[in-house]
């Protein structure tokens, strides 16, 4: 979750890494710190805050380098301050390490290395492990790194540097993500692109148990499992624009306009209209599988699992396949039953999610198949399923997720079509659905030209309100989860979402004159019961928000607000449905002066349990 670079090359690594951190902030933002090779030795400035806190301090600096590593952090172990905040160093300062990732057994360690007259001055668990090099270190770093790597357990993404080589980086991975980027003359490495495609676009990406020496003109890579391997170069197609703002004041409002652009990239040479039936080429060899199937288990964790629950509906409905949706953290603790019949679909936006990670490696290790639904090409869980599905979301920079969740509702949309003309769909009910998909994008266009000035409104009129209820049923369910989520991320407005008729057991007693409850009230096949629903609120004086289809005026006689989505199918509609709660959300946050793109506690990518 925290976000760690290192550079050598011949630039001024001052300047590269502080623009690399700025670019992963988003992976955690409580402290900032940079190390430097330099001719006074290791230079260390480490700041609680923020990388623009850093920025400044580093802005005095006198010394120049070309080589050093830098980090920022979201705090596991130790509260957020100037010793706690990373990069860390050995006793005598000839080593300095960033970290990433969670070293399980660091009291053990520590207890050990105190016992050989190491001295530690942070809280953190990753300070163990320059002390560990320095114990091991002879005439040679790597070898150090390897030794010491053997020692730990947990999870780590390393970047290390020492006064003994000042002329390389050595690099290792452990579940958390690594990246090197190769320039002219100079190599970058980091945790994930955002840091280096300004730079270059020629990647290398590490894989567990790798452990790369860089030098200015070489990279070796040394593998716990097969020795000394060729770097496998890879090119990356995202550009720089996309990892920027562009005008807009935050990232997540540009990446909630991003939408209709995501969905036509999302589908783009998936539909074929004749044969009413989406193509997936990256599960082309396991379809049969997937069709087959006595069920599938799709395991997901935060917004991707609400995404997964949609899937759930769609495939079921729409192929009659059974499906379980399960949380990543919670499936290979409870003893899962998976029996031959079984494939698992695992879901991440990263495809670096530690729960999901874990999830999957369980059910490979039961002989179950594993299929991938993500957006980042290169990441772990992306190599370790065997096929999978891309999303082609793009860079998500904002910490709460949005065109990546639009992005998984799709995919799930396009591979339930699938699977629902492999089993007992019609070519007519595939291509009414192909026809309706192929609307998504104008359809989501013409809601982010229409809705703003209505949300804005409803925003100024609720954010000093400190709790929500979100309502919905069927496909919209799990979009009032969603809604609730993205309330709570950003604004820190305690929210709730509920299936609309399980209000009655329980979360009535909430409603009074205060409560505004949003509720997903689509013209669909029960509509007539979350009009129910809304009459069980208003009753109660409850605050009403709906979200209704276009046309249907009568709604307006049950809620005090009204937001309209175009009419679609009943399974699409979620894709309509999330934008006005993303975009009610982030009014509310805005107004209320929070750090939207940051909110607090929260990291972009989740690679500790």
């Amino acid at each position: 979750m925290c976000g760690i670079i290192g550079y050598i090359g011949n630039s001024d690594a001052t300047r590269v890494l502080v623009d690399g951190l700025y670019r992963m902030e988003y992976r955690g933002y409580d402290s900032a710190g940079i190390a430097l090779v330099t001719n006074d030795g290791i230079v260390l400035r480490k700041v609680a805050g923020q990388v623009r806190d850093l920025d400044h301090v580093v802005s005095t600096m006198t010394q120049r380098s070309c080589l050093g590593i830098a980090h920022t952090r979201w705090a596991t172990h130790g509260v957020p301050n100037d010793h706690n905040a990373h990069p860390h160093m050995d006793c005598k300062g000839q080593f300095a390490v960033v970290h990433n990732g969670i070293v399980e057994n660091y009291r053990t360690l520590k207890k050990f290395l105190e016992e050989r007259g190491h001295t530690f001055s942070s809280e953190t668990d990753s300070e163990v492990i320059p002390h560990l090099i320095e114990e091991f270190y002879t005439d040679d770093l790597l070898s150090a790194v390897i030794k010491a790597c053997s020692y730990i357990e947990g999870t780590y993404g390393l970047a290390i540097i020492t006064l003994r080589q000042p002329d390389c980086i050595v690099a290792a991975r452990m579940g958390s993500p690594l990246v090197i980027g190769k320039g002219q003359n100079e190599y970058i490495v980091a945790s994930d692109l955002a840091a280096i495609i300004s730079h270059t676009d020629q990647v290398v990406y590490l894989r567990d148990g790798d452990i790369a020496e860089i030098a200015q003109d070489k990279l070796r890579i040394e593998s716990r499992q097969m020795g000394t391997i060729a770097p496998e170069i890879q090119r990356v197609t995202w550009t720089l624009e996309q990892i920027e703002k562009s005008g807009y004041a935050h990232f997540m409002l540009k990446e909630i306009n991003e939408q209709p652009l995501v969905m036509r990239d999302t589908i783009r040479g998936r539909l074929n209209y004749d044969e009413g039936i989406a193509r997936l080429n990256g599960i082309a060899d396991h379809v049969e599988q997937l069709r087959d199937a006595d069920r599938i288990i799709i395991i997901a964790c935060g917004t991707s699992w609400h995404a997964a629950l949609i899937g759930e509906y769609m495939i079921e409905s729409l192929a009659g396949i059974p499906v379980e949706v399960e949380y990543g953290s919670e499936f290979r603790y409870r003893k899962p039953v998976l029996t031959k019949g079984t494939v698992c679909i695992a879901v991440s936006q990263s495809g670096e999610t530690a729960d999901t990670l874990a999830a999957l490696r369980e059910a490979k290790r039961h002989g179950i198949p594993v299929l991938g639904i993500c957006n980042v090409v290169g990441s772990t869980i992306a190599r370790e399923t065997d096929a999978g599905i891309y999303i082609h979301a793009g860079p998500e920079i904002g910490v709460a997720s949005t065109k990546a969740f639009l992005a998984q509702i799709m995919t799930f949309a396009l591979l339930s079509l699938l699977l629902g003309r492999l089993t007992h769909l019609s070519l007519d009910a595939g291509r009414n659905i192909i026809d309706a998909i192929t609307r998504i994008p104008d359809q989501l266009s013409d809601l982010l030209q229409n809705l703003p000035e209505t949300l804005i409104d409803i925003a100024k009129a609720f954010k000093d309100h400190r709790n929500f209820l979100y309502l919905g049923r069927g496909y919209n369910f799990p979009i009032a989860l969603e809604g609730a989520l993205k309330l709570k991320e950003i604004s820190y407005i305690h929210a709730e979402g509920y299936p609309a008729a399980e209000m009655k057991h329980g979360p009535i007693a909430l409603i009074d004159k205060n409560m505004p409850v949003v509720v997903i009230a689509i013209k669909d096949a029960i509509y007539n019961k979350v009009i129910s629903n809304i009459e069980e609120i208003r009753t109660r004086s409850g605050i009403v928000i709906a979200i209704g289809s276009e046309g249907d005026e009568s709604l307006q006689e049950f809620a005090d607000y009204t937001i309209f989505v175009p009419k679609t199918l009943d399974h699409l509609y979620p894709l309509l449905t999330t934008l006005p709660l993303q975009l009610l959300a982030y009014y509310i946050a805005d107004l209320k002066g929070l750090d939207v793109d940051r909110p607090r506690n929260l990291a972009k990518s989740v690679t500790v349990e």
